[in-house]
């Protein structure tokens, strides 16, 4: 059973607010190395993929664009294996995710995150499908391959609409 008000607002992510649910990947800070005849900076192992079993595999995503007021009425989580998008097209989207209550989620909360911020999923973590709100649409995603059953789902009696936080630019 989900237990917030509706339309539910999109809180711009940071990474102490989406702690709970997984780990919010940007570049801050000063970098692990410089590369490249100094060319390049690198920030080296920034996500904590979680697996049981299986094997880390790259894949792409080319979602649609979604209109605004974001429709979420499908939740899903991978008891196996942590998730990770990366935008690569300039998209920014909306990142559902909810607590869990002895199998339902719950307590659903919505971020916006912008194109130069990835997202992983804690493993078993309950989170809405892709929805870029901007941008090509097109993310890499980092997620566990292998056998066994990876994936939940389960379809909201009442839909959540989502709008970003109040001042969100589209072009941010």
């Amino acid at each position: 059973m989900n237990t917030v008000s509706f339309p539910l607002v999109a809180e711009t992510i940071s990474a102490d607010g989406f702690a709970p649910f997984g780990e919010l990947i940007e570049v801050s800070g000063d970098p692990t190395t410089m590369i490249n005849a100094g060319r390049c900076k690198r920030y080296t192992d920034m996500a904590k993929f979680d697996l049981v079993d299986g094997r880390l595999g790259l894949s792409l995503f080319d979602s649609d664009i979604c209109a605004l007021p974001v429709r979420c009425d499908l939740l899903e989580r991978h008891p196996l294996g942590s998730q990770c998008f990366v935008p690569m097209g300039g998209s920014s989207y909306i990142v559902v995710v909810a607590e869990d209550d002895a199998g339902t989620p719950h307590n659903s909360r919505a971020f916006v995150a912008s194109s130069n911020q990835a997202v992983n999923i804690g493993r078993n973590i309950w989170h809405g499908v892709l929805s870029p709100i901007s941008g090509s649409g097109l993310f890499a995603v980092l997620d566990r391959i292998g056998p066994g059953a990876n994936l939940e789902e389960v379809t909201l009696k009442e839909p959540l609409q989502i709008m970003p936080t109040p001042g969100w630019n589209r072009a941010s």
